[in-house]
């Protein structure tokens, strides 16, 4: 059993710069005095109230911290007070914005005009007032003048005295803030590009543009030179190393070597190569947030880090040529605890896939738990499994299965030794115990590199996941004359016989972490059988998040304005803004894609 006594519950907090976005709230009201809107004022009032502490007690930041709700100081019954509002709402950084009305106002002088936070409109289904007519009004007013919002109506009317909020409501304002919040907190961080392009992966071809005009962030460059630098100079926490290392030697098992016995490296290497990768975590994490301890030791600079949210280490080929591989370090900075304890992950893609990096920090802002990466290896149908195995393929992988498998970036928490209600999870870091953070240490083997992959050594986290979780593979492409396009499919991780599970992944390689997929199919398109999804994924590499979040992906998509290509969520989950049924209402997939062409990013120029 691993040793995590003592191990430490580090609270949520901001680790960037810049605060936390908050959600404001409008109360939008009839401007008419004398009568009218005195009648209203307490309804209306009471309608932002109930918004804001409903997603106050329901809603958190990925960080794990609660997140805060800004209520306008009046009803904004005209131009002024609208102007009023947001003037509180630039000076408490709110990144958020949701109007809420139960009756007619005046649309253009009432709504929200800034162009870069995403908006929501909630208009009352009640007979007494035409709440509904104002929400018509208003987002056709958004429409004309280019600032999508998402419109929200109750499908059963209410009295005029009901301060509830009918469950299709409540979900669609958790669909839009989640989403909503994930883009505010992008906003004005940092990728940090470890490396250049490995092995002519497209996706680690870091594309400026991209992050500036649809995510609102910007690339940060380093050279791998700098891991060298930091380690020859000493800069790092040398205290915290020592620490690491024995951390790493008590919890950290290795495995079998199944490189070659006459080039297996000697005892003395292996362990040398334990102290470079652990110093190798200690440096990339303080390259993206900054470490205050480099300041008392003289290295202000080197002590601010880079602000990044997100990053990406080349590794192969330049540097796995010659030095230990960057798996581990990219391991244990995606999980959700280390030595220092339990905390947020880091997200930090391997072979700096910058794209499959950006889809697991969607994935990691919508739900706070730790990210697979993994390469989308092979489509294993049930004839070729019986045919290989002699056995059948049955339950969730009946129809076939995909193998997930990647030496690097793949959590620990992706063992799904974590556990709710009995069943296996990836929980938010949050709520994740020690006890279940030596689980996913037990269950991991840390293996030699492939020596003819990786010439300088260093460590592979080696685990089979656990099956039976719902999770939602994606993945962010670029395509020329397009633009970025995001692909989606929720599915299930499943678990196979061990002894069909070990002839399977001894034909790739046995010492990668395995997840085995099996998409849930619709019978059209990409997810007519799993076969056309592994033929209609768009790159090598896929971003493996806990829970079935397609619809909370294609709502964030919708904001950023990139068209999604490929899902199996069902229509009665999509919410995008009400702009998009101008752009057709049957065929939903080609609407989001002229609907997104027509507006451009969000933050910038047409791709």
């Amino acid at each position: 059993m691993a040793n995590v006594e003592g191990m430490k519950v580090i609270p949520p907090h901001n680790r960037y710069r810049g605060g936390m976005p908050k959600i404001g709230i409008r109360p939008v009201i009839d401007g008419r005095r004398r009568g009218v809107r005195e009648s209203l004022e307490e309804q209306t009032m009471n309608m932002a109230k109930s918004v804001a502490k409903f997603l106050e007690e329901n809603v958190k930041h990925y960080n794990g911290l609660p997140v805060e709700c800004v209520i306008a100081d009046t009803c904004i019954g005209g131009v002024a007070e609208a102007a009023q509002a947001a003037e509180k709402f630039a000076r408490e950084g709110v990144g958020v914005s949701i109007s809420v009305t139960p009756c007619w106002c005046y649309g253009s002088e009432t709504m929200d005009m800034d162009p870069y936070i995403p908006k929501a409109v909630w208009g009352f289904n009640g007979t007494e007032r035409p709440g509904a007519v104002y929400l018509a009004a208003v987002l056709a007013a958004h429409n004309q003048k280019g600032l999508p919002a998402f419109g929200i109506y109750g499908r059963d009317v209410q009295d005029a005295g009901d301060t509830t909020i009918p469950d299709d409501v409540k979900d669609k304002l958790l669909k839009f803030t989640k989403a909503a919040l994930a883009v505010a907190d992008m906003r004005g961080k940092s990728y940090l590009s470890m490396g250049g392009v490995s092995m002519g992966i497209a996706g680690s071809m870091v594309n400026p543009d991209f992050f500036e005009d649809y995510l609102g962030m910007r690339v940060e460059y380093i050279d791998q030179s700098e891991f060298i630098r930091r380690i020859n100079e000493g800069i790092y926490d040398k205290e915290e190393f020592e620490r690491a290392l024995k951390w790493v030697k008590a919890n950290c098992k290795e495995g079998p070597d199944n490189n070659p016995p006459e080039i297996q490296a000697s005892r003395e290497k292996k362990d040398k190569d334990w102290e470079m990768v652990v110093k190798m975590a200690i440096i990339a994490r303080d390259l993206m947030v900054g470490n205050e301890k480099l300041a008392e030791m003289g290295f202000e600079e080197e002590a601010l880090g880079r602000n990044a949210i997100a990053a990406g280490f080349q590794g192969q080929r330049q540097w796995t040529d010659h030095f230990p591989n960057g798996d581990f370090m990219e391991t244990m900075l995606n999980s959700s605890f280390d030595w220092n304890g339990i905390r947020q992950p880091y997200i930090l893609a391997t072979e700096n896939d910058s794209l499959n990096g950006v889809s697991m920090l969607f994935g990691h802002l919508l739900t706070g738990t730790a990210q697979v990466f993994a390469d989308v290896r092979t489509y294993w149908s049930p004839e070729a499994v019986k045919r290989v195995t002699g056995k059948e393929l049955t339950g969730l992988a009946a129809n076939g299965i995909i193998h997930l498998i990647n030496s690097g970036s793949a959590a620990l928490d992706g063992t799904g030794q974590q556990s709710r209600d009995g069943k296996p999870v990836i929980k938010p870091f949050w709520e994740v115990t020690p006890e279940e953070a030596a689980k996913c240490l037990d269950a991991t083997q840390f293996r030699y590199a492939n020596l003819g992959y990786m010439r300088g050594g260093g460590y592979s986290t080696d685990f089979t996941t656990r099956g039976g979780m719902p999770v939602t593979m994606t993945r962010i492409n670029i395509v020329k004359g397009l633009g970025p396009v995001l692909q989606l499919a929720e599915g299930y991780t499943v678990e196979l016989p061990e002894d069909m599970h070990d002839i399977l992944d001894r034909r790739t390689d046995p010492t990668w972490p395995t997840t085995w997929f099996a998409p849930i199919l619709t019978g059209k398109g990409a997810f007519k059988d799993v076969y056309s999804v592994m033929n209609s994924w768009g790159a090598n590499h896929g971003a493996v998040c806990y829970g079935h979040i397609g619809a909370e992906l294609i709502t964030l998509a919708s904001i950023l304005r990139i068209p999604v290509c490929m899902h199996n969520v069902s229509e009665d989950r999509i919410f995008r803004p009400s702009a998009w049924n101008a752009f057709g209402t049957t065929d939903l997939e080609g609407a989001d894609y002229r609907a997104c062409a027509n507006f451009g990013p969000l933050y910038g120029r047409k791709y």
